[in-house]
């Protein structure tokens, strides 16, 4: 018994292994763009009727499938089966392809501010040249994974750690700022209805970028039943990665508003808005653009290590997740190292095929801009899975017996999962509408289109595997 004690993990504990896992500074930065200093209000609105049902709720899957280790498509294949659960897999699989494509992007932009201390590399690189990168990035971390993934996922920690202190030392600085002699709010005719978000088409499809940007509690999921008295100690971790996370977003967003001017936001502000934020605070406290390399540095540290863990990890899911009978057989195939050389050409083909959409866009900003929303349409589309499976569980409350339970009443719990299940929805439909672009622009209709291809491809595909996988079944002669 007493070896089984030092295992368990206190709620403190806990809190802090989400909130660096949840929120960064760049999705600060994101939902500035988006919606201003109204974004404060939603960030608190999200945290309190969404964030904290949601991560209970991941709290109490993970109690119910602890044998499973936790993982979203255990859940949703414990409770409505196999096929199912193979569908989760693969959607939770696509959603990564946005993802680290966004993530090469990121790792782009931060050498262009290494090398030249500025947003030059947006003038001096075509929207091809700016895909063909990305993607030998791509290719490269496939290669490089191999080798130092060990110490890839070490820096990935320090990286994450960096950015958690750079982010904090950011809000206290810009607040510290305003008692120098120089220090103002660049935010103009600041009062209680700047804060109050403009609640029109616009802000709408803004939500799914948000709901993108604290997603990832499923992830500490495992670690509910390593808790010492999870009935107790479970919400008190929620509530306290909420407040954290209140705190870095609210103060986050209000510093932000102190050196750039909410009603006059710069247009390329989601792709290079956190280096404009460094060097801004380095000028205050005249320190140069020694901040601004500091974060490009941990930036481009901890997205390569991202990038290259998550390549691994989301192939090797895509093939040991999604079972065998609804995978085609090139695809579970390994080499002699255990590698999975036709998922990983399957990950570099579809994040090719969302470059090449890319192309075709005007410039690198809108590049960027266009992968980040994708994102903030299909990410928030899988979390949907989370409430499903959360439904299912208290459907059925008898079946599924938990150590750890978010509401006693079965109907209650019910109604607010339901509840989180069409606020995500909705967001994801909303989402689908392109941002940053005029409404009714040939540009809009484009981003449109290319937003419809890449859902239908990236999930259809998802339709596909198994009647591929059902053919050579039927080819060799076997039975489901």
């Amino acid at each position: 018994m007493e070896k089984e004690k030092k295992t368990f993990i206190s709620w403190p504990i806990l809190a802090l292994m989400s909130f660096v896992t949840v929120i960064g500074f760049d999705d600060i930065v994101y939902n500035f763009q988006n919606q201003g200093m109204g974004v404060i209000t939603s960030w608190i609105i999200l945290l309190l009727l969404y964030v904290i049902p949601y991560s209970l709720m991941v709290g109490q899957l993970g109690s119910v499938f602890n044998s499973e280790g936790g993982g979203l498509s255990s859940w949703v294949r414990g409770t409505r089966g196999e096929k199912l659960g193979y569908f989760t897999a693969w959607t939770y699989w696509a959603a990564s392809i946005p993802y680290v494509v966004d993530t090469a992007n990121a790792v782009v932009v931060g050498f262009g501010w290494l090398l030249n201390g500025s947003n030059a590399l947006e003038d001096s690189l075509s929207t091809a040249m700016f895909a063909l990168i990305t993607l030998i990035i791509f290719v490269s971390f496939i290669f490089i994974q191999r080798f130092f993934k060990g110490s890839l996922e070490f820096l990935g920690l320090v990286g994450g750690g960096a950015m958690f202190i750079l982010t904090i030392l950011y809000v206290f600085m810009a607040f510290g700022s305003l008692l120098t002699p120089s220090g103002h709010i660049a935010t103009t005719n600041m009062s209680w209805r700047t804060l109050i978000p403009k609640f029109d088409l616009h802000y709408f499809t803004t939500i799914g970028l948000l709901i993108y940007a604290i997603n990832g509690a499923e992830l500490i999921a495992p670690f509910v039943t390593k808790m010492k008295r999870p009935k107790k100690d479970f919400p008190k971790a929620m509530i306290m990665l909420t407040v954290m996370t209140i705190f870095l977003t609210v103060f986050g967003s209000f510093a932000l508003g102190i050196f750039f001017n909410a009603h006059n936001i710069p247009n390329d502000f989601k792709m290079n808005g956190s280096y404009y934020a460094f060097l801004r605070l380095g000028d205050q406290f005249h320190m140069g653009s020694w901040l601004m390399y500091a974060f490009a540095v941990t930036q481009i540290v901890y997205m390569c290590a991202l990038l290259a863990v998550l390549l691994d990890a989301m192939t090797r899911m895509l093939i040991s997740d999604t079972g065998a009978r609804y995978m085609p057989k090139k695809l579970l195939k390994v080499n002699k190292d255990g590698l999975p050389i036709n998922g990983y050409i399957l990950t570099c083909a579809l994040s090719a095929f969302i470059l090449f959409l890319g192309v075709f866009l005007p410039d690198m900003n809108t590049i960027f801009n266009w992968l980040l929303n994708l994102n903030g349409i299909i990410s928030p589309g899988v979390t949907c899975w989370i409430f499903f499976a959360f439904m299912q569980i208290r459907k059925n409350s008898d079946k599924y017996p938990s150590e750890y339970v978010f509401i006693k009443n079965d109907k209650l719990a019910y109604a607010v999962g339901l509840w989180c299940l069409v606020v995500t929805v909705l967001a994801t439909i909303f989402g689908i509408i392109p941002q940053d672009v005029a409404m009714g622009s040939s540009l809009f209709y484009y981003q449109l289109a290319i937003n419809v291809i890449s859902i239908i491809v990236l999930i259809g595909l998802g339709f596909i595997m198994p009647i591929i996988a059902e053919r050579e079944r039927k080819r060799d002669g076997l039975k489901d």
